[in-house]
């Protein structure tokens, strides 16, 4: 079985709501996508093609390349399904296997069971072949299979990612309630921002936001923070396709931002917090961070994009407190922010009242399993406030 050099089926996965932003990035890499869900997309891909996805993406999570799709009534069916894949051409004989799934099937009370099924059928494959069985467990830093098992119909994945995508690993510092990587890019692509006005960060907790929009806007990948991937592990690998890949990234870094990137905070711990995991992403020269209330964020003249991505407050006593500083946001976009496009992210629609102007756009988004939106607002000279 010849992974990295045979076009097979391929799912690319991301968080709900990130799939039209994760289209888009795919399509700049030049594939065509056959079709497109809430939480990914498929597309035509070789492994070594996902060596190249994997390396780019901003907004994805997993990249996976099917292996076989069977009717699987049970385990004993699943197990005898997953016994016919040539493990011994995919999985080196002291190699290292974790299994991971999406189970839906009446007949199996928990996920577990089914994993161990296609587990103990890879570890026969190989064992009958080879003499020797390969370790299993559940760390994803080697060899990852995956297995979406729907009523009766299983499909196996080589998981060639292991360690989820959305984490850029440039975040040493997490920060308080730190929004995820991908959601970030997510954010930034939603806005429409442009890549040479300014980008402008107020309340910018760990600053994942203003560091994902300088690694934007000097085309720097995720790619560049990660030196290893489950394809790694997988047999036929060949290194020289990853190192070259990654030559190719470093090559097209641009080493100056083409847009002015500020982001501040009240919290001096957060604004440090924020230039260390700048400076682990190789861009902490490019973004101007300031200790300070919000509204006293230096704001450059004309036009530019302002996003905050204040607290959502789920308690009675933080409500209270946090309905006046999105009253407060909302005259800060109508009295310093004319001509630019402002953007809120929140969780909250009771707070997002409080801000007191009419939104042109409601972005629906998710961070964790919180139903949110990106609210952007158009502040003209002279403009009104208005109660939503």
């Amino acid at each position: 079985m010849e992974v990295f050099n045979t076009p097979g089926k391929v799912i690319i996965t991301c968080y709900k709501r990130l799939s039209p932003y994760l289209q888009e990035e795919v399509r700049r890499l030049g594939f065509e996508i056959k079709s497109s869900f809430s939480s990914g997309l498929e597309i035509q891909a070789t492994g070594n093609d996902c060596i190249r996805l994997n390396l780019n993406l901003h907004c994805a999570s997993q990249i996976r390349y099917s292996l076989k799709s069977f009717t699987a009534n049970d385990a004993e069916t699943l197990y005898r399904g997953a016994l016919t894949i040539p493990w011994e051409e995919v999985i080196a004989y002291d190699g290292y296997v974790s299994v991971t799934s999406n189970v839906n099937n009446p007949t199996v009370s928990t996920p577990l069971f089914a994993n161990l099924k296609v587990k103990d059928a890879i570890a026969d494959r190989i064992k009958a072949k080879k003499g020797l069985r390969p370790d299993s467990g559940p760390e994803l830093q080697r060899t990852v299979v995956h297995l979406h098992w729907h009523e009766d119909r299983a499909e196996i994945f080589l998981d060639t990612s292991g360690e989820v995508l959305a984490k850029h690993g440039y975040r040493k510092h997490p920060g308080k309630a730190p929004m995820l990587e991908a959601l970030a890019a997510g954010v930034v692509y939603a806005t429409g921002w442009d890549g040479q006005t300014p980008f402008i960060n107020p309340m910018c907790g760990a600053g994942t936001l203003a560091i994902e929009a300088a690694l934007i806007t000097t085309n720097r990948k995720p790619g560049l923070f990660r030196m290893n991937y489950a394809f790694m592990h997988i047999l036929g690998y060949d290194e020289e396709v990853f190192f070259e890949e990654r030559r190719r990234l470093k090559a097209q870094v641009q080493k100056e931002s083409p847009a002015k990137i500020t982001a501040s905070d009240i919290s001096r711990d957060a604004v440090n917090t924020a230039r260390a995991n700048a400076k682990t992403a190789g861009v902490d020269h490019l973004i101007d961070f300031h200790v300070c209330d919000f509204a006293k964020t230096p704001l450059p003249e004309g036009p530019g994009t302002v996003v905050f991505n204040p607290e959502y407050g789920e308690r009675m006593g933080q409500l209270n407190r946090l309905m006046e500083t999105y009253g407060r946001i909302g005259d800060f976009l109508k009295q310093h922010c004319e001509g630019k496009q402002g953007f809120v992210f929140t969780g909250s629609p009771e707070l997002a009242k409080k801000i007191g102007l009419r939104a042109s756009r409601r972005i629906e988004f998710y961070n964790g399993k919180l139903d949110c939106r990106l609210l952007e607002y158009e502040v003209y000279a002279g403009s009104r406030r208005t109660a939503e």
